[in-house]
């Protein structure tokens, strides 16, 4: 049997592209490693632009979400802000008409909506199926997916392939390049004495970029810095960790009476150098993996998933259907995705090349710039606006 669309990953970014095809008459079918009615990941924490928040309102899954005790923190203002030098720029959600700059939201609680929006849409997902190849032959019109199940071979045939789980490493005829920063990041819940009322933090120092995110009644910490340092921060008592996080963060934020779940990984970049090959297509951390700062990588996916949808949603009718994966197709895709894909990852990057050097000489370009977003508003809506809706 061949497919119209095979999905590799019901995870958010799956879920989105699957869940915004309800309505057409599109085979498509969704694989994924998870056991049936389990949730593989540990309950993180996603950043959720204004944007994502509209694209899963749109699917019907946001209020599910919404309703979940704890689940979701609005951020009403950010404040960004440099160690050791002057500047500082602070966006708020009412300068923009918006509730919320952005959201934190529960991994768990996301991916449970979206579960139960698929079962209801009566969208075909199989589970259990850990992905191991996709390949395509140039003219077959055709891409073979490969995976196992229980211990058994399994393979699937579509006309397009849409990877959304991974690093993409299960398609070998899309290159990838990569780029290690040679920094870690520390995670953690630290708990403020006084309400955060919705405040974010973007502190960038010598080490790199600190983040902190209002969850609930605590904050999320994001502590870019090296890996010994970080070795060195996990091992901490709590009262020394509180100490230090004081001194390196500064008095914009804090004070601190308590920390948990203490944790870190490595950071790097990692991107395809086209996001499609011969009747595939990537989406998410497959075609673009970024550091955490600005929040940007999950909500690209996000959209990344959401527009293609469209696309296919444009010519769901014709008849032949075969040219869903053709290169003309798959390109037109890319080049509309290309401005806001590339303009994500040079932001990122840039954000990281300026804030994040241990240049002296570089404190007051950075101060400028820190200055001119806050005091001047056409800019200071641009730079919200990539915040809310991405970069185009």
């Amino acid at each position: 049997m061949v497919h119209d669309l095979v999905i590799v990953g019901a995870g958010p970014v799956g879920a989105t592209l699957a869940l915004a095809l309800r309505e057409s008459d599109l085979d498509v079918v969704a694989l994924d490693a998870r056991p049936a009615g389990t949730i593989a990941r540990s309950d993180r924490s996603l950043a959720l632009s204004h944007g994502a928040r509209l694209i899963f309102e749109r699917l019907g899954v946001w209020s599910e979400v919404a309703a979940t005790p704890g689940a979701v923190t609005p951020i009403t203002a950010i404040d960004i802000s440099q160690r050791a030098g002057f500047g500082r720029a602070r966006l708020h959600a009412r300068d923009q008409g918006v509730e919320a700059l952005g959201y934190v939201v529960g991994y768990r609680a996301l991916q449970h909506a979206l579960d139960a929006a698929l079962a209801g849409a009566g969208m075909s997902v199989e589970h259990g199926v850990g992905v191991t190849r996709v390949s395509a032959t140039p003219g077959a019109g055709r891409a073979r997916v490969v995976g196992e199940r229980a211990g058994a071979a399994v393979e699937w045939s579509a006309r397009l392939v849409a990877v959304a789980d991974g690093g993409g490493d299960v398609v070998d005829y899309i290159t990838r390049r990569k780029h290690d920063y040679r920094q870690v990041a520390l995670v953690a819940k630290v708990w403020p004495s006084e309400p955060h009322g919705g405040l974010a933090f973007e502190r960038f120092t010598d080490e790199g970029p600190m983040a902190l995110l209002p969850e609930e009644d605590h904050y999320g910490l994001v502590w870019t810095t090296s890996p010994e340092k970080a070795s060195a921060l996990v091992a901490l008592p709590e009262a020394s960790f509180l100490t230090a996080l004081a001194q390196r963060f500064g008095p914009c934020a804090g004070p601190w009476i308590r920390v948990a779940d203490r944790r870190k990984f490595p950071l790097t970049l990692e991107f395809a150098t086209r996001v499609f090959g011969e009747r595939t297509i990537l989406l998410g951390n497959a075609a673009q993996a970024l550091h955490p700062v600005a929040g940007q990588g999950f909500n690209l996916g996000v959209r990344d998933a959401y527009e293609l949808a469209q696309e296919l949603l444009a010519v769901s009718g014709a008849t032949d259907r075969d040219h869903f994966g053709a290169h003309a197709f798959l390109a037109t895709y890319a080049r509309r995705r290309s401005a806001d894909r590339w303009s994500g990852i040079a932001f990122t990057h840039g954000l990281l090349g300026l804030f994040g050097a241990d240049v002296s000489m570089l404190r007051w370009p950075r101060g400028l710039a820190l200055t001119f977003i806050d005091s001047f508003p056409p800019a200071k809506r641009m730079f919200t606006r990539a915040m809310l809706y991405g970069l185009h």
